[in-house]
């Protein structure tokens, strides 16, 4: 089993380390040769440099990235949660359920007025509404909701470096 990297201790990235993630980032079916020779380097200590970054945890998966329309999930929306208790239990049962929902794609725990952020992603607003109504909103200690439709995306990346 791989061991995961302790996210309060930083992984030290070169200037190779960075530009093999950020080719990695643009297309993940990059091979190490494809690599190598975008950064001038052999396929040995690419190879060797992916599954250093891969072992430290800096690379946690490689992902398919879909287009929500065609898989029918055209429907796009950011669900603001409040609890209505504020303790370590209410916290834990509400994230171990939005967690197993499909529809529900992130959850942030977040500081201001709410409490998480939810995006989801449905077919129609009626699969949407649905979900609210018979998933959500059943959902214990949950205190107050507040829906946001997304009308556009405007720019949409998993780059980070």
């Amino acid at each position: 089993m791989k061991k995961e990297q302790d996210t309060t201790d930083e992984v030290k990235l070169d200037a190779t380390d960075i530009q093999i993630l950020r080719l990695l980032q643009e297309d993940a079916k990059l091979t190490v040769r494809d690599i190598a020779s975008r950064v001038h380097l052999s396929a040995t200590p690419i190879h060797e440099r992916i599954k250093r970054l891969e072992n430290s945890g800096v690379i946690r998966q490689y992902v398919a990235l879909l287009n929500n329309e065609l898989v029918n999930k055209g429907i796009m929306v950011i669900c603001y949660v409040s609890l209505n208790v504020h303790n370590k239990k209410t916290g834990k049962e509400f994230i171990e359920a939005v967690t197993k929902f499909p529809e529900v794609i992130e959850c942030y725990n977040v500081s201001g007025e709410f409490d998480f952020m939810l995006k989801i992603v449905a077919s129609s607003m009626k699969s949407y509404r649905d979900f609210y109504v018979n998933e959500l909103s059943g959902v214990k200690g949950i205190g107050q909701f507040k829906s946001i439709f997304v009308m556009d995306i405007l720019k949409q990346t998993h780059q980070i470096l």
